[in-house]
């Protein structure tokens, strides 16, 4: 058995790298210990995260990192001024290929763009422009679709009114065959 403390920066690790909710169970299976273990390096990273700027945020099943409630203000002025900032490039890219592919995973955009999309989902999840919901294919990981917001934003009542929506979803799939090809022949 390790030490609490090598558990707890290994707990921290996953939490920080996860960057959303994760089951107790799926900690235990990830490090190999039992439930007990996951608990006291959670308890230990708790104490440890006292009087920081992190805090562990817990469901009866689930635990992430989250803001300390002391820099809940500071954290609140930072979202608003993403809120209020333009989309960009990268935010645009991102809403079309949720919009055209959705529901879409994130590697599934990340070997779109050819960028790690992260913070952009996060900033279009924020926004209230894209959701995440459960992958059926694999409960490891989430999709990626438009918003009922965002379409009604858009003007159109459901995807398929998306302007030259058939046309754009098969440039999208022939560019991911031509680029898997690429790979096949290059790799």
């Amino acid at each position: 058995m390790e030490s609490p403390h090598t558990l707890s920066a290994k707990l921290e690790a996953i939490l920080f790298w996860k960057a959303e909710p994760v089951s107790m169970k799926k900690l235990a299976t990830l490090l190999d210990v039992g439930a007990k273990e996951v608990r006291e390096g959670l308890a230990q990273l708790e104490q440890a995260l006292t009087g920081r700027g992190l805090t562990l945020v817990r469901t009866d099943d689930e635990v992430m990192l989250g803001t300390s409630k002391e820099y809940s203000g500071l954290i609140e002025q930072l979202t608003k001024d993403e809120l209020t900032r333009d989309l960009g490039k990268a935010g645009l890219e991102t809403i079309s290929i949720v919009l055209y592919q959705g529901p879409i995973a994130r590697a599934d955009i990340d070997y779109i763009r050819g960028v790690n999309s992260q913070f952009i989902l996060r900033n279009l999840l924020i926004r209230g422009l894209v959701e995440r919901v459960d992958n059926p294919a694999d409960t490891r990981s989430f999709l990626y679709k438009p918003t009922i917001d965002l379409l009604s934003h858009l003007g159109v009542s459901k995807r398929e009114d998306l302007p030259e929506f058939e046309l754009v979803k098969k440039d999208i799939e022939s560019f991911k065959e031509w680029s898997k090809s690429q790979e096949k022949t290059n790799g």
